[in-house]
């Protein structure tokens, strides 16, 4: 990373890889060292979480999206995420999770529709995950 390179543009350029459809495993060190040098980042944690997630390691997914909702309480991904990872792994206290996301997207059209397209976007990339299932019903029947 050089100076003038920050954890935005690492981000940005991230995001842009996933949505090139570079796979979990290759991207998951590259969101790694973005924690490891902005360890605030609700953001960076967030998408640690789904990029586990898609990896098939919910414990692992747990952990980041614990650490994303400890960094921002009102980032309804993460809280997404988190319920996620807690139905993966069998955890119980989904449903405080759900309420908080619904409530912070009923503050936006924009929200809501961003949580759904990264539904959507689980779906495309892991079509029978029977979790995702069961939130997406949560959320939006």
């Amino acid at each position: 990373m050089t100076e003038t390179e920050t954890v935005e543009t690492l981000f940005e350029r991230g995001i842009e890889r996933y949505q090139a459809g570079e796979s979990p495993e290759i991207l998951l060190p590259v969101f790694k060292e973005m924690g490891e040098i902005a360890p605030k980042n609700a953001a960076v944690w967030t998408s640690l979480a789904w990029l586990y997630l898609l990896a098939n390691k919910p414990k692992s997914a747990l952990k980041m999206a614990q650490k994303a909702v400890k960094c921002d309480r009102k980032a309804p991904q993460a809280r997404v995420n988190l319920a996620l990872a807690m139905l993966e792994t069998k955890t119980k206290g989904v449903r405080p999770h759900i309420d908080a996301a619904l409530q912070i997207m009923a503050a936006s059209d924009e929200i809501r529709n961003d949580v759904r397209e990264n539904i959507q976007d689980g779906f495309e990339r892991k079509p029978d995950w029977e979790s995702l299932k069961r939130v997406n019903k949560w959320l939006f029947d």
